[in-house]
């Protein structure tokens, strides 16, 4: 079982026809592989290839040296395929929901994809799922992570990418070798989304690049606003799915949904200029291309808070972060949900005030506080403004800081009227 042992983590051996396919796949990135840094001291290599592949060393340095993640040998050899993507993903809805059907293997644990090296397995497996009644669809993948059991390399798809992207995606699958929890995508997503991202900013200032910042600051925000249209419509579905009407009606209303937005879409660019997403748009949607939207996003800010609780030391953040991979599912699941979009963080983006609670008056007022925000100097940027009262609590993350078993969780009260940041938390993936 040594090729199984192999494939565990590109999706283990659920059929034999998958995986036949699978082994074929890896053993083509293991036999395929080139020394990168022997491919740059090459006459025979394209000089744009070169520039891209000792950008990979340097980042793999920088990631190393600054951001606290493995330096194992992944992404230090090379594999040039002769097609758009390494890994072809299937993801499938019901007809009727927008939570993606999973697949579950050893190791990894359940995963809401299935994932094939040629296109057209993947696309007859689409069909034959849609002859089921799902909703499919097939993505394409540059680049995928063995959670650091065999040397990963750089493909030659991830080599179309720009410079920035590069680097914010080698930094994300690095982070999935440092912490990995099985069957917890939204978990395992938002740690490496937010290492990716912190990544990329303290790359860019690394190198001088501020404009290029600025860039992709603005890049970021435009992506975000189009997420939003995505995640309405996605909650537009999920409350038409709850409802009991007859299926034909439900149909209808759910062409409906895809219609408006559409129409938001077409606002979106009338009114930012931008059609990055236009080609995106034009296919023809359903509830698989909506299912998997929250994955990267949920839970983000939770983790950037972590971070900044550490004042951004990353090798003691990833050292809570594997604290709370030895916790319970329950514990990870709160610390996500703690910063999680809901009507007081969207009301409540721009610092207003907390609302009020039923039985209580304004004075003092109680809901959810980030524990970082206990942490910081009152009155900072993010902080907490001083002498304003506000009660709060935080549940089962108060012992990341010190390291505490989480049977020791505690309950800490503060008390302020303005609290800043852990509101804006979706962004995108695109």
């Amino acid at each position: 079982m040594f090729l199984c042992g192999l494939l565990l983590t590109t999706g283990g051996c659920a059929t034999l026809g998958w995986y036949g396919q699978a082994a074929r796949g890896q053993m083509e990135l293991l036999l395929k592989r080139k020394d990168i840094e022997k491919l740059i001291a090459s006459p025979d290599t394209p000089e744009d290839r070169r520039r891209k592949l000792e950008l990979v060393l340097a980042v793999r340095e920088f990631a190393g040296d600054e951001l606290g993640l493995p330096d194992n040998g992944s992404y230090s050899g090379f594999v040039k395929l002769e097609r758009d993507a390494v890994v072809y993903n299937v993801i499938a809805a019901p007809e009727f929901s927008v939570a993606a059907k999973t697949w579950c293997y050893p190791l990894v644990g359940c995963l809401a994809y299935r994932g094939y090296f040629d296109r057209s397995d993947a696309e007859r497996r689409a069909e034959k799922l849609a002859e089921q009644g799902y909703d499919v669809m097939v993505s394409p993948v540059a680049a995928y992570s063995t959670l650091g059991r065999f040397k990963d390399p750089v493909t030659s798809p991830m080599l179309k990418y720009g410079e920035v992207r590069l680097a914010g995606l080698l930094f994300h699958e690095l982070a999935h070798q440092r912490v990995f929890v099985k069957g917890e995508t939204d978990f395992n997503e938002a740690y490496a989304t937010t290492v990716e991202r912190e990544g990329v900013r303290r790359w860019l200032r690394h190198l001088d690049r501020q404009a290029a910042i600025e860039a992709w600051e603005e890049s970021r925000r435009i992506e975000s606003a189009f997420t939003s249209l995505l995640l309405r419509a996605r909650a537009d579905l999920e409350a038409l799915y709850s409802r009991d009407i007859p299926p034909e009606r439900m149909r209808r209303e759910k062409q409906a949904v895809f219609q408006a937005l559409q129409r938001r879409h077409a606002e979106f660019v009338r009114k930012s200029g931008d059609d990055r997403f236009d080609a995106w748009m034009q296919q023809e949607l359903n509830n698989a291309h909506l299912a998997l939207l929250a994955t990267y996003e949920a839970g983000t800010d939770a983790f950037g808070h972590l971070l900044a609780e550490y004042d951004g030391d990353f090798e003691r953040f990833h050292q809570a972060v594997e604290r709370l991979a030895a916790a319970g599912r329950e514990t990870r699941a709160d610390f996500l949900n703690q910063c999680r979009t809901s009507t007081v963080t969207h009301r409540f983006r721009n610092n207003q005030s907390p609302p009020d609670v039923p039985g209580q008056g304004t004075a003092r007022r109680q809901w959810p506080i980030p524990w970082q925000a206990l942490q910081r100097r009152p009155g900072a940027s993010g902080g907490l403004p001083s002498g304003e009262p506000l009660s709060g609590h935080l549940r089962r993350c108060a012992g990341l800081k010190w390291g505490l078993p989480f049977r020791r969780q505690r309950v800490l009260h503060l008390t302020a009227q303005r609290l800043a940041g852990c509101f804006e938390i979706y962004g995108s993936r695109y």
